[in-house]
């Protein structure tokens, strides 16, 4: 496992995020999915967030993203979410009007869910087993 340096700490900090488009239409080409893939990585890098993996399918994607303690979360989901939405409304707009009347891509929710490499039994038990001090 690789970490990561910054500030005054060392990470590794990875998020799987799901995205869903609106009423969850099956908007999404495959061309669609690429012009995102860019759209969001250019946003990602922007905020030294990298995106390690990315995929997706008609009515929403996933993101594997690595990203900082320093991170608000939320707040580069919304952007994300945003920047990304309103880039895609203005390329494809003529396709995307057969799916939303209004100024709509993504839904509002979203799924984020952290990852790692031990489960959170193994964490525990490491925990647990730490030498209590005299």
């Amino acid at each position: 496992m690789k970490l990561r340096s910054h500030s005054h700490c060392v990470y590794k900090l990875t998020y799987h995020l799901v995205l869903v488009t609106k009423y969850r239409h099956k908007c999404i080409t495959k061309e669609i999915l690429g012009f995102l893939k860019k759209n969001i990585e250019d946003n990602l890098n922007k905020n030294d967030i990298e995106l390690l993996e990315f995929n997706g399918e008609s009515d929403h994607i996933h993101l594997l993203i690595e990203a900082h303690p320093s991170m608000e979360l939320s707040k580069v989901i919304n952007n994300i979410k945003t920047v990304s939405s309103r880039m895609v409304r203005k390329e494809f707009k003529s396709y995307l009007e057969k799916f939303y009347w209004k100024p709509y891509f993504w839904k509002r929710g979203y799924c984020i869910i952290t990852t790692g490499g031990a489960t959170l039994d193994i964490i525990r038990k490491y925990i647990e087993e730490q030498e209590t001090p005299n």
